[in-house]
């Protein structure tokens, strides 16, 4: 499980085909001291194994599963800057909020707008995702826990801090680029309890 609270960036050195799956190598450039082998990390909010790591960084495994419902099949080139984040230890501090790195769609950033030090970014999303953002409530945009406002036409908007705009990839957007996006899975959870209810 992850929290949406993104460590800091990593950047693509390679994303090279091996039959049906994406080989991507990740320079962490001393984030971390590495991911144990088969350990998780989330990826711009998605889950993936490290196949392989030391200390400069990482390689995982990318499936045509995962590149169909994710922007990875698009925005993993070399040079490109992608969130990540280490999974919650048992005992650590939860910020943020509940993020399982399970990408439930691709969102497109229709606006980035600067406000000076700070930002806001205007997200369209998949139709089946519309139901589950709420006014203030939470959403994962790369993996970075958000708050939702503005929500209504098939889009939603969040506000960017400065320590956002530095520490994630989000300094980067532009309009037309996609993003992953996971919703809050509570509702998802409250939808499937009252629907077993008829309600």
């Amino acid at each position: 499980m992850f929290t949406g609270i993104v460590e800091g960036t990593g950047t693509v050195r390679t994303a090279d085909r091996r039959g049906d799956v994406l080989v991507v190598r990740v320079d962490v450039g001393g984030l971390f001291e590495g991911l144990p082998l088969g350990g998780s990390v989330a990826v711009n909010g998605c889950c993936l194994t490290a196949v392989d790591s030391d200390a400069e960084g990482f390689t995982v495994e990318l499936t045509e599963e995962t590149l169909r419902r994710t922007g990875f099949g698009e925005r993993l080139r070399p040079g490109v800057r992608i969130n990540l984040e280490r999974p919650m230890k048992a005992d650590g501090r939860f910020d943020g909020h509940v993020v399982q790195g399970h990408v439930d769609g691709i969102g497109r950033v229709l606006e980035m707008k600067s406000l000076g030090e700070s930002a806001e970014i205007r997200i369209e999303v998949p139709e089946e995702l519309e139901r589950y953002l709420v006014e203030k409530g939470s959403v994962s945009v790369d993996g970075i826990s958000l708050t939702a406002y503005d929500v209504r036409d098939r889009a939603f908007s969040v506000a960017l801090i400065p320590y956002t705009l530095e520490i994630t990839n989000l300094r980067d957007a532009r309009p037309g680029d996609l993003v992953n996006l996971e919703a809050d899975v509570i509702a998802k959870y409250v939808e499937r309890l009252l629907a077993a209810r008829g309600l």
